[in-house]
């Protein structure tokens, strides 16, 4: 595969995988079964706001970033991708995904989206450009602390999950699903859409272990 090709490559995984994940996101807010982490705090915050939820996702993003300055983190086209992309996508998805009222729907969309959410995952991951705002924050406390990534990872999920419950947020069997899930899941479409190297040799994309790269983006 050419560098022209390999870089074409990289950016289509880039968006699909941002805008498949912000289209996971949207089921599993139609679900109403629970969501993932960081989507309990915004939609929290868009219960107190008015605000829609992918909004508030963006907003998020953005002021996480801020949060890199101090931590000396440099964002990449992925992470400013990411700030803009998956709130605009999950919105989206909302506008045009009709009511899920049975339980007989909610729960395919629930399943749905979480399996959509680890192959999101791991194609903008293995695109390699850069780390999402909330997954550089987590890093970015590692290295300043010297504490472990899945630490750092724990503790910050768990107060915005408390924080998001708290202001109206959906905790449920779904955020449960996602958390022990998201890993062996984004794992194996890391392997799947793992970018081959330009002349030969093995993959491009280095195959972390789960907890170092299955962070919210």
């Amino acid at each position: 595969m050419s560098k022209r090709d390999r870089l074409g490559r990289r950016l289509i995984q880039l968006y699909a995988g941002l805008v498949l994940y912000g289209v996971s996101s949207g089921l599993l807010v139609e679900a109403g079964l629970g969501l993932e982490p960081w989507n309990v705090l915004h939609q929290g915050l868009a219960e107190l706001t008015g605000l829609t939820i992918g909004a508030v996702s963006v907003a998020v993003g953005a002021a996480v970033l801020l949060l890199w300055i101090p931590l000396r983190q440099r964002p990449g086209l992925g992470t400013v991708s990411n700030v803009l992309v998956v709130g605009v996508a999950m919105d989206g998805a909302l506008a045009v995904l009709p009511d899920a009222r049975a339980l007989a729907v909610r729960v395919p969309l629930l399943l749905a989206g979480v399996v959509l959410n680890g192959a999101a995952t791991g194609l903008y991951i293995a695109a390699r450009f850069g780390a999402g705002p909330r997954d550089g924050l987590m890093t970015g406390l590692h290295r300043r602390t010297g504490r472990s990534v899945r630490l750092m990872r724990t503790a910050v999920e768990v107060a915005v999950v408390v924080t998001g419950f708290a202001l109206g947020g959906t905790v449920g069997v779904g955020t449960l699903l996602y958390a022990v899930s998201i890993g062996p899941l984004a794992q194996v479409f890391l392997r799947l859409f793992a970018v081959p190297a330009v002349a030969g040799g093995g993959p491009a994309v280095a195959i972390e272990s789960p907890e170092r790269v299955i962070l919210r983006p």
